[in-house]
């Protein structure tokens, strides 16, 4: 009778076991489904109706918070991550005139969670890459009367420029009146204002210019590591493998 017993129970908890799997992947690809469904794109927008949307720019499932769609402009081939806010005017139905507010560039990359926040003009050029949870805004709360809550303060205002190729760190602010150069690197975490010439790397909150290419020295100060060597497009597997023996201890 045990020796019975034993062997139901092993079935019982296969069984069981299989409907989880079974349970999982079912779960797991709906959810894929679901992302695929809630994707915006120019032929798919949903309810979002951008002043422009680019061919190959996709929203990824589920979208973050996004108003005054009529005032932003995005370029070709961009991706936005899940939950990235992207809002023109301080709230939904403004009227904000008759030129955009915000806009992308061709081939801008915004990570997961992050937040764009336009009541005056914030532009990205191209191919500029950000990271998660990047906070981009034209608006900062003042602090004129101390009689008032902050919140309540009518906030300041000034327009933002991110230069093409610039890369945006994980969890960096970019505040009001920002002018970020060409091909600009801001580090994790800073809090960048004012203006950043181009071919800079920028750190710190407030951030400050720790390195900078200049044309007649390269880089100052000099790149603590050597350049990339890029991967032949034609590498086999085995090659990859065998390249990557090279780089462990002996």
């Amino acid at each position: 009778m045990a020796k019975n017993e034993n062997v139901f129970s092993s079935t019982a908890r296969a069984a069981a076991a299989w409907r989880r799997r079974a349970a999982s992947r079912l779960v797991h690809r709906g959810w894929r489904w679901v992302q695929e469904a809630g994707a915006v794109t120019a032929e798919r927008p949903g309810a979002l109706r951008f002043g422009r949307i680019g061919e190959g720019t996709r929203l990824a499932f589920p979208q973050g918070t996004v108003f005054g769609e009529r005032w932003i402009q995005l370029g070709d081939y961009c991706i936005i991550g899940e939950q990235v806010t992207l809002t023109a005017g301080m709230m939904p139905g403004l009227d904000l005139g008759p030129d955009p507010i915000l806009l992308l560039g061709n081939g801008v990359v915004l990570g997961r969670g992050s937040h764009v926040v336009a009541s005056v003009p914030v532009v990205f050029g191209d191919d500029v890459y950000c990271g998660p949870y990047v906070y981009v805004t034209s608006d900062n709360h003042s602090y004129d009367d101390t009689a008032q809550p902050i919140g309540r303060q009518w906030p300041r205002t000034a327009p933002v420029l991110i230069g093409s190729g610039s890369w945006l760190g994980s969890g960096c602010v970019i505040l009001p009146g920002a002018r970020l150069g060409r091909n600009v690197v801001v580090a994790a975490g800073a809090v960048v204002r004012g203006e950043v010439p181009d071919f800079s790397v920028v750190a710190g909150a407030p951030a400050r210019i720790v390195r900078r290419w200049e044309p007649e020295t390269g880089w100052q100060p000099p790149l603590r590591t050597p350049a990339p060597v890029p991967v032949p497009a034609d590498m086999t597997s085995d090659q990859l493998a065998a390249l990557a023996e090279l780089d462990e201890p002996a």
